[in-house]
């Protein structure tokens, strides 16, 4: 099958935004705690995620605690919870989609079509799994920007962008590019199909050379 580094490229690209996807899912570092005005005390730094708040002292110390209550949170931390977990399950299967579209993988025999729709069908649920990765993270980034410069809130409520946020628009970014190379490559493939084998031309009308055949002159017929 033609093309191949493209698709290694495209699955490598594709598991390393898996596993960007899932730390970004895990990680606490949505929103960390801002030192602004009189907001000074830099003996502890608060970490907010999407399953549990941290509190990271200045002897490096870190206490996790879960979130208690499901029902109790905000509806925006309850979307960014089923995006992330739909993601983090797109992107498994596209992966394994993937990895069944590869040209050593007998699963689907020697047929270069039937591979050639697999890969393509990984690279769109990769660039799905990219989109439910950009909404959540940069919905969360909006709303802290946007409460960060709101003068009603009050300081000790500020938030800064923390780590995962950014780890989570790369994830989503390396998303798009492999499955913009899986989905390249299904495209040039059918291409080749297409054209593998040459258009037939018009058909010439057959002509009788009957026709062309003349009596011979030196024929004669006698009488009796």
């Amino acid at each position: 099958m033609a093309f191949y580094p493209l698709q290694i490229a495209g699955l490598v690209l594709g598991f390393l935004g898996m596993v960007g996807t899932l730390a970004t899912t895990l990680l606490p570092q949505w929103r960390v705690s801002a030192f602004v005005g009189s907001n000074i005390i830099v003996f502890e730094r608060l970490w907010e995620g999407l399953w549990m708040n941290c509190i990271r002292q200045a002897r490096a110390r870190l206490q996790c605690k879960f979130y208690s209550s499901l029902l109790a949170l905000p509806p925006v931390l309850e979307t960014a919870r089923a995006l992330m977990c739909v993601a983090v399950a797109l992107s498994l299967i596209a992966l394994l989609i993937g990895i069944c579209g590869m040209k050593q993988v007998q699963c689907t025999g020697s047929n270069e079509r039937a591979k050639a729709y697999l890969l393509g069908t990984s690279g769109v649920l990769f660039i799905l799994t990219g989109i439910f990765v950009l909404i959540p993270v940069s919905w969360t980034a909006n709303i802290i920007i946007r409460d960060f410069y709101n003068p009603a809130v009050h300081i000790g409520q500020k938030r800064e962008l923390g780590a995962a946020l950014f780890l989570g628009w790369a994830s989503a970014a390396v998303l798009f590019i492999g499955g913009g190379l899986l989905c390249g490559f299904c495209c040039c493939n059918r291409k080749k199909q297409r054209y593998r084998y040459p258009v037939p031309g018009h058909c010439v009308p057959h002509t009788d050379k009957r026709r062309d055949m003349k009596m011979p002159s030196n024929t004669s017929t006698s009488y009796v």
